[in-house]
């Protein structure tokens, strides 16, 4: 089969020719249709990405969308024909989405969404797992409750606010001045991020914080994030909280705090039957029309990966990008 493969980081991705995998015990390989990119990707070819390096010589690419072609023992719930989407691979020894076939565990992909294509359906997994963790997992998010999204615009942010939507809470969402309108169809209320905290928390809340404040930022929108939350009830999620933060503003409030690292499971093995669940949960919403992917429209595939890539870094990619795969 025909893949793209990495052999040194930072280096060159090489389109080569690879011996297509089977379908082992718990797997299913899939002919993969689309590939997602994320910003993630571009960080483990480079290199710089310790928490999700991969072994190599690798195939990278974290998302898939593509049809079942053989399951391998001890598999229920999916059969050969089946169109599914999940976040597969791309890191540790896992095979990634970047060739035409992957055999992947049948537990990290569900069937996906009938209203959408494979193209959309690609870039769904990683940012559809990451904020559901965040939102539903961690933070209970509800009816009745304010939800601010920094980020509202981005891949992860995009999706948090339309699960947040779906879920009955009133939602705002940082963005740039430009992408307002994006957010505001997305169902939140937009908030230009360069507004003091202390002035949207005091429009928006009254000055009593928000229930919950997603993170999808990291760095000082964290620290920012501490000064938005409610009091006592409030609940801060980070899916970037790595760096070194002041918890004084949080703790002072009597507020909590939960970190969202969704690779867990791929890197681990533990918890990989959850990620089936969410995008299974994900699927039903997308089929209700309640949630859909913001997509950049150019198109790429195998052969220009590197492209795909460098529209990703240069941030000149409007919404997520996809490698088209089998036409």
């Amino acid at each position: 089969m025909r893949a793209v493969v990495l052999e040194e980081f930072g280096g060159p991705l090489q389109l080569r020719d690879i011996p297509q995998p089977v379908a082992g015990p718990g797997q299913v390989l899939v002919r993969v249709h689309a590939s997602g990119v994320n910003p993630l990707d571009t960080k483990i070819r480079a290199g710089q990405a310790g928490h999700a390096r991969s072994q190599l010589p690798a195939v990278l690419g974290l998302d898939l969308a593509g049809q079942v072609v053989e399951t391998g023992p001890g598999v229920d719930g999916l059969v050969v024909g089946d169109e599914v989407y999940g976040l597969t691979g791309g890191v540790g020894d896992l095979q990634g989405s970047l060739a035409e076939f992957a055999a992947v565990d049948a537990r990290l992909v569900a069937r996906k969404p009938a209203a959408l294509s494979m193209r959309e359906a690609a870039v769904l997994p990683l940012a559809v797992i990451t904020a559901w963790e965040g939102l539903v997992d961690r933070a209970r998010v509800r009816t009745g409750q304010r939800v601010l999204v920094h980020g509202g615009a981005g891949g992860v942010g995009s999706v948090a606010v339309q699960i947040a939507v779906a879920r009955g809470a009133e939602v705002f969402a940082t963005a740039s001045a430009a992408k307002a309108d994006i957010v505001r169809r997305l169902g939140a209320v937009p908030i230009d991020y360069k507004t003091p905290v202390a002035e949207y928390v005091a429009e928006h809340t009254a000055g009593a914080g928000f229930d919950i404040v997603y993170d999808t930022v990291g760095g000082q929108v964290l620290d920012a994030s501490f000064e938005a939350v409610r009091t006592y009830t409030g609940h801060v999620v980070s899916a970037l909280g790595w760096g070194t933060h002041a918890l004084a503003p949080l703790s002072f409030k009597g507020a909590t705090y939960s970190g969202v690292f969704t690779l867990l499971p791929l890197l681990t093995g533990q918890g990989r039957e959850h990620h089936g669940a969410i995008l299974r949960e994900a699927a039903a919403l997308a089929d209700e029309g309640k949630l859909r992917p913001l997509m950049d429209q150019h198109s790429y595939d195998l052969s220009t990966v590197a492209e795909a890539h460098r529209a990703v870094e240069s941030g000149m990619a409007k919404g997520k990008v996809v490698i088209d795969i089998r036409g």
